[in-house]
């Protein structure tokens, strides 16, 4: 069983950041991952890493924008969300996959476990 929790949203003007933060508690999963929904949209990815770090992927909308990163000994992840545009509103989720492979990380159908969502809202 994991517990995951994210915090950090809030409301940024474009061009500012964010850190969210997500904590999984109980077994470590084998990666976790960061995905969003906004209003009438389906959910979709945004970045994955690797359980040991050293790995991480990202849609293409963020790429160099956004980074993930992992604390292990906190079992932590986060996403430092720099330069952000209002079309990244929307409502962050984080997933824990303990058994995620490869082909999976960027489908929420590969993770078992998730947070209840933080909302992010990017305007001026």
């Amino acid at each position: 069983q994991v517990q995951v929790e994210e915090s950090g949203g809030g409301l940024v003007q474009p061009g500012g950041s964010l850190r969210l933060s997500c904590t999984a508690s109980g077994q470590l999963a084998r990666y976790t991952a960061w995905f969003r929904q906004s209003s009438g949209k389906e959910r979709e990815f945004v970045a994955a890493i690797r359980r040991n770090g050293g790995n991480e992927y990202y849609a293409d909308s963020v790429k160099g924008r956004f980074t993930i990163s992992r604390d292990n000994s906190k079992n932590a992840v986060y996403l430092q969300m720099d330069s952000l545009r209002p079309e990244d509103t929307a409502f962050y989720y984080c997933a824990a996959g303990t058994g995620t492979i490869l082909s999976s990380i960027r489908s929420p159908a590969g993770y078992n476990y998730w947070g209840q969502g933080t909302q992010v809202t990017v305007s001026s």
